[in-house]
C-alpha cells in the first residue's frame, strides 16, 4: 500500500471523511482499526459511539495492517462492533485569536469559563511548524520577573526556555502564578501576554491560578489551558501543543511578547509513558519511551525569536522531580534541551524561605547576554558572580561547621556564615506579592555583601565597590 504522502491532493480529498464501522481492538485510550486506506501520522479522527456521541482523536501509528488512534475523551462506553471511526484527512487544528486572552480553556482549546467560543482569526495546526535554526534571532532582552533570585542570579531572557525543577509539595505553583502576574519586558511599553498550560492539576490548583490572576487584574492578558486531574490523561499530551499554537499566533502574527508557563511537565511525561506502555513499545530509562527526548524537544523548541518578526515566545516549563532526583530522565533530558534551570531545594523550604531556589545548581545560560549596562545595570554581571562565589564558600563553611562545630571557625568564616544567613533571608526570600525592580534587587545584593570585608570581594571592580558597597 502506498504511503499517504505519495497520494495526490485530489485522492486525499476523496478519502477524507471515509468512515469505518467496527474496530479491531480497544485498549485504554487507544483504538485499533484494520484494513483502512492510507492515513497520515497525527491525522485527526472522529470516533462515534452507538449513541451518536462524537469523540476526537489522533492517529498515533499507521501501517498497511492496522491504524492506532488515541481518543482524547477516553474510550469508556465504546464497543468494538458499534463504534464508527472517520478519518478527517487533516491534522488537529485550533482556532486562534487575540480574544482568547482573558479566557479559560480545556486542553483541546474549548472554553470552560462559561463564555462562547471566541471568533477565530486563523485555524492553525497544533503540531506547529519546524523552525529553521538560521531564522532564529539570538535572545538578548531582559525579562523582569520581580523575583530577586531569578532577576539577579538566574536572569530570564526574552526568547529563552528556562525550566523550574521542583518537587512534590514545594511552592512551584505559587512561583508560577507570581511570575505570570509580575513578568514584564524592561524599558519601553510592549505588548506582553502570558499563555498558561496546566496538565494534570487538581481542581483547587486550577482555581488558585484563576483567582490569583483575577484578583490582581492580569487575567485579561492571560490565556489559561487547563487539563485537570480527572480529565482523560491522554488530553495532557495535546494541552501544551494547543497553548503553544496560540502563543505562536500572538507572537508572530500579532507582534506580542509571550511568556508560556507549562506545569507540570512530569504529568505530561507520565501520560507519554502510559501510552507507550499500552502500545507495547520497548521501554527506555525508568519505563519512559526512547523518544522522550525528541518529544520534549518538539515542545521546548517552539520558543524563541525569529528574524523579521517583532514578537517572541519565552518558555518557563515547570516539572516536579520524582523523589527530588535531578538525575531522573525528565529533568535530565530537559536540561539538555533548555538554556539552564531553576532548582528548588527542600531544605530551604523547610526553613520557610520562599522561593526556595538553590543558589548553586541553578543557572541561566543566556544571562550573560541580557544583563549589564544598557540592559539592567553596569554592576549586575560582577555582582552576580560575586554572590555566586561567596555563597559557594558559605556551603563549604557550613559543611565544616557540621564537623568541627561553629565555635572552631575562624572570624572570617563567621562573617561568611552571617553573609549566608543575610543572603537567604533578604535576597532570596521575599513575599508572594512582593514585586522588586531590578534596581532594588541589585541594591539588596550589595547590602548582603556588606557582611563581608572588602578584601574578600575579588569579582567586582574598585569603582563598583566605591559606588555601591555599604560596608
Amino acid at each position: 500500500m502506498s504511503d499517504i504522502n505519495q497520494i495526490s491532493k485530489t485522492q486525499k480529498k476523496l478519502l477524507a471523511g471515509r468512515e469505518y464501522i467496527g474496530v479491531h481492538r480497544i485498549d485504554g485510550p487507544l483504538v485499533f482499526i484494520q484494513k483502512t486506506h492510507p492515513v497520515g501520522y497525527r491525522e485527526l479522527v472522529e470516533c462515534v459511539d452507538k449513541d451518536g456521541h462524537t469523540r476526537l482523536g489522533l492517529v498515533l501509528d499507521t501501517s498497511e495492517s492496522v491504524v492506532v488512534c488515541q481518543i482524547f475523551e477516553g474510550t469508556s462506553g465504546l464497543t468494538m462492533p458499534d463504534s464508527r471511526v472517520r478519518f478527517k484527512g487533516e491534522p488537529l487544528t485550533i482556532g486562534v485569536t487575540s480574544k482568547m486572552l482573558g479566557r479559560v480553556f480545556n486542553g483541546l482549546g474549548m472554553p470552560i469559563d462559561g463564555g462562547p467560543a471566541p471568533l477565530a482569526e486563523a485555524e492553525l495546526d497544533v503540531n506547529g511548524k519546524p523552525i529553521n535554526p538560521t531564522a532564529r534571532e539570538y535572545p538578548r532582552d531582559f525579562i523582569q520577573t520581580g523575583i530577586s533570585v531569578i532577576d539577579g542570579m538566574n536572569t530570564l531572557i526574552r526568547g529563552q526556555k528556562l525550566p523550574i525543577f521542583s518537587g512534590n509539595g514545594l511552592p512551584h505553583n505559587e512561583l508560577a502564578a507570581q511570575i505570570a502576574r509580575q513578568a514584564k519586558i524592561k524599558g519601553g511599553k510592549t505588548d506582553f501576554a502570558v499563555v498558561f498550560a496546566a496538565m494534570g492539576v487538581k481542581h483547587d490548583v486550577a482555581q488558585y491560578f484563576i483567582r490569583s490572576f483575577e484578583s490582581t487584574g492580569v487575567l485579561e492578558n492571560v490565556a489559561l489551558f487547563l487539563s485537570l486531574a480527572d480529565d482523560p490523561s491522554i488530553e495532557r499530551l495535546i494541552t501544551p501543543r494547543t497553548a503553544l499554537t496560540l502563543a505562536e499566533h500572538l507572537a508572530f502574527n500579532k507582534d506580542m511578547h509571550v511568556l508560556v508557563i507549562m506545569t507540570d511537565m512530569s504529568n505530561y511525561c507520565e501520560s507519554l509513558r502510559e501510552i507507550s506502555t499500552i502500545r507495547g513499545e520497548i521501554p527506555s530509562r525508568k519505563g519512559y519511551p526512547g523518544y522522550l527526548y525528541s518529544d520534549l524537544a518538539e515542545l521546548y523548541e517552539r520558543s524563541g525569536m525569529l528574524k523579521g518578526f517583532k514578537g517572541s515566545i519565552t518558555q518557563l516549563p515547570i516539572l516536579t522531580m520524582p523523589n527530588d532526583d535531578i538525575s531522573h530522565p525528565i529533568p535530565d533530558l530537559s536540561g539538555y534541551i533548555t538554556e539552564g534551570q531553576i532548582v528548588f531545594e527542600r531544605e530551604m523550604y523547610a526553613r520557610n524561605i520562599y522561593p526556595p531556589v538553590a543558589g548553586l545548581p541553578s543557572l541561566s545560560r543566556l544571562m550573560k547576554d541580557g544583563i549589564g549596562e544598557g540592559m539592567t545595570r553596569n554592576d549586575h554581571p560582577h555582582l552576580a558572580s560575586q554572590l555566586f562565589a561567596a555563597y559557594s564558600y558559605v556551603k563549604d563553611v557550613r559543611n565544616l561547621a557540621s564537623v568541627i562545630g561553629e565555635e572552631e571557625l575562624t572570624p572570617l568564616d563567621h562573617q561568611y556564615m552571617e553573609f549566608g544567613e543575610a543572603f537567604e533571608k533578604k535576597f532570596v526570600s521575599q513575599g508572594f506579592e512582593e514585586d522588586r525592580s531590578i534596581e532594588e534587587t541589585l541594591d539588596i545584593g550589595w547590602e548582603v555583601l556588606s557582611h563581608l570585608p572588602v578584601e574578600e570581594l575579588h569579582r567586582v571592580t574598585d569603582e563598583e565597590i566605591e559606588t555601591y558597597y555599604k560596608g
